[in-house]
């Protein structure tokens, strides 16, 4: 099995044409899957290391390409432009905002595990500005992220660490029309998930998805505040997705081999032992 590393991030649309219009599906060989993704973190690699050796035990021929996106909005088009196979970046309840709004049907073809975000406290001079949720002051300044589902989640973690009181329920999508209560009349400021991490030397706190907290070097083990595994965290479970007739495809054996070997012992291993309980399997 040939295992290719990241091709590099895609970042302004024009370099997206240039870099992937080698993705077309006239070079698709049966045997080659690409696969579109965030931040390849070391706990990353080692989970696809593990898929890779996993399909090579089942004697599977599968050469596993990555082309590797620096913004959510991305790797779903990808997949509706034939530009990738699948992409594993997301969970459930982005995927479905996104069909939504877009009118597609791209479709969650695996659960894989449960990434718990995190509240962080803004920096100045490098150091973190408060130690606990009840540090934060009146009138404190809070970044979360501004896509629609990212966003109602961050909403939910912020009434959680007791900042707000949303007049929603979980599993309903928030928005910051929902709040009811904001004792400490904090403003939230909307960013794009990519920049929630860097705004921390502006802000007072950021809610920021793991994907971006690791490439950003954040000290996980001290965050202010990390999301609760409840019954709605369903949602927030990450998948693998691909296009709706997936199975169709040239390559749909390659696709299976990888799901085949994603949910297996050795791979779950690699994730709790790389990801410094970032991540959590669902199988």
């Amino acid at each position: 099995m040939k295992f290719k590393k990241a091709i590099g991030i895609v970042g302004l649309a024009l370099a997206s044409l240039v870099i992937l219009a080698a993705c077309s599906s006239s070079d698709k060989a049966a045997n080659k899957v690409k696969v579109g993704v965030m931040s390849m973190t070391e706990s990353d690699e080692a989970r696809w290391e593990a898929i890779e050796k996993e399909i090579e035990a089942a004697g599977a021929d599968v050469s596993i390409e990555f082309v590797q996106f620096d913004d959510y909005t991305q790797p779903n088009q990808a997949l509706v432009d034939n530009e990738i196979d699948i992409n594993a970046f997301q969970h459930h309840a982005y995927l479905n905002e996104w069909n939504d709004n877009t009118d597609n049907d791209v479709a969650a073809i695996l659960d894989t595990y449960l990434s718990p975000i995190r509240l962080y406290s803004g920096t100045k001079d490098g150091e973190n500005k408060y130690s606990s949720v009840e540090e934060i002051p009146d009138g404190a300044t809070v970044a979360i992220p501004d896509d629609p589902s990212n966003s109602s989640r961050a909403l939910y973690v912020l009434e959680a660490a007791g900042l707000i009181e949303l007049g929603v329920s979980d599993g309903a999508l928030a928005t910051q029309a929902d709040i009811v209560s904001n004792p400490k009349n904090i403003t939230i400021r909307e960013l794009n998930a990519k920049l929630t991490a860097s705004s921390l030397q502006d802000v007072d706190a950021s809610v920021v998805n793991n994907s971006y907290a690791v490439p950003a070097k954040l000290d996980t083990e001290n965050a202010l505040f990390v999301e609760k595994k409840d019954e709605n965290s369903e949602q927030w479970i990450n998948i693998i997705a691909a296009l709706k007739d997936w199975k169709e495809a040239e390559n749909a054996d390659a696709i299976q081999a990888i799901l085949d070997a994603y949910h297996t012992d050795s791979v779950k291993k690699a994730i709790e032992e790389t990801s410094n309980n970032l991540d959590l399997p669902v199988w």
